[in-house]
């Protein structure tokens, strides 16, 4: 169910960044503004990025075998890594055509009215594809998908960029167009660098939240028969997340009743929080008794 939402959102962001991307370059070229070439090309570069994200979400889905018994899930993490890097990668080359086109004003053209059009319609558009790629990212937790749909803010960001360059060029200051351009490149550099942290973070078992382990610790210490949480460790893998806790519980409690305590503290947990992937509990006698 998860891949099928994920695949379905991959499908329409993909066919609309690409008719998006075909009207911006053309309304770039016709109406000679290279701030929405440079936004044409970002735009392009989310077709490119949302592939990945349908080959890692795809991939993280498959189950465990012998060789990944813990499963796929960090493939997500490999796939917004990979998606940051090609988000750089553009924000630099945009950076680089601003700079060059600074380096030479007497040769910078007015852009047409065209391209302040399109960049209203590209702000429009991008910023409902961030919220509706945003939205099945937190209903399927999937970190690849928020990244593709802070891809999208940072599209509607730089469309805003480039409406602020056109106009200021058509008022009489065509430098003000690739300036633009390097406030694109910025914007797109910052969000390639918060997408590339949070999936290192996630790779390299962090922990949850503490707003998250608290939440646990207290659903735990709600079951009936728990009197208290002595140890609780919580890691990110990938978009689930693996908790490990020692419960106390009476001692004089038969094995079996024990047992049934801490399988009751595992369902209760796993239905509260469907992120939990795994639970490990070990049940201690409480001191004293």
């Amino acid at each position: 169910m998860e891949n099928k939402i994920a695949m379905h959102v991959s499908r329409v962001t993909i066919l609309i960044n690409f008719l998006l991307s075909a009207l911006k370059l053309l309304a770039g070229l016709l109406a000679r503004s290279s701030a929405m070439v440079s936004d044409a090309v970002h735009s392009a570069s989310d077709v490119f990025s949302t592939v990945i994200v349908m080959i890692g979400v795809r991939t993280a889905g498959k189950a465990a075998d012998d060789e990944h018994p813990y499963g796929h899930e960090r493939m997500e993490c490999v796939a917004a890594i990979v998606l940051a890097v090609v988000l750089l990668f553009t924000g630099l080359c945009i950076g680089y055509e601003g700079i060059r086109k600074i380096r030479t004003p007497e040769a910078l053209p007015v852009p047409g009215l065209l391209a302040l059009i399109a960049a209203v319609i590209s702000i429009l558009v991008k910023e409902g594809m961030y919220r509706y790629t945003r939205a099945a990212a937190d209903r399927i937790r999937s970190e690849a998908l928020r990244a593709d749909a802070w891809h999208h803010r940072s599209d509607a960001l730089s469309s805003v960029g480039a409406l602020i360059g056109i106009a200021g060029a058509r008022m009489g200051w065509p430098v003000l167009d690739p300036i633009a351009s390097l406030v694109i490149c910025v914007m797109i550099s910052k969000a390639a660098f918060d997408i590339f942290l949070d999936a290192v973070r996630k790779m390299v078992d962090e922990r949850c939240d503490e707003e998250t382990e608290n939440a646990i610790r207290g659903k735990a210490l709600a079951h009936e028969g728990v009197e208290g949480v002595d140890a609780l460790l919580t890691r990110q893998f990938g978009n689930r997340v693996y908790v490990e806790m020692e419960i106390a519980v009476d001692g004089g409690l038969t094995l079996t009743r024990a047992h049934a305590i801490a399988e009751g503290v595992h369902d209760d947990i796993e239905a509260a929080f469907p992120q939990v992937k795994h639970i490990m509990i070990h049940v201690n006698p409480v001191q004293g008794k």
